[in-house]
């Protein structure tokens, strides 16, 4: 399964990016996230689908500095294959 989330709230500069990719590693899903310059968090998820619908109610939840107030999910159909989790820039 693979996922495209756009997450919106206070979820820059709260450490949201790390958190995503700490649980990631964790469910083993791999893929990417990274900052977006309008203030929202997005991320492309790739793994088994509990894991990454696991990965993505764990997002809807954040880390304790932040806010999630919107979550955009959409289905990924591009056929990259992603070997691990990075944080990109």
């Amino acid at each position: 399964m693979k996922k495209h989330v756009y997450i919106s709230g206070r979820v820059q500069g709260v450490g949201f990016r790390h958190f995503i990719k700490v649980n990631a590693r964790e469910l083993e899903v791999n893929g990417w996230v990274r900052n977006v310059p309008d203030g929202r968090v997005e991320a492309v998820f790739e793994g088994e689908a509990p894991n990454v619908e696991d990965l993505i109610n764990r997002c809807r939840e954040g880390p304790r500095a932040g806010y999630v107030q919107n979550m955009e999910i959409k289905d990924r159909k591009e056929k990259d294959a992603f070997s691990q989790f990075e944080i990109r820039l």
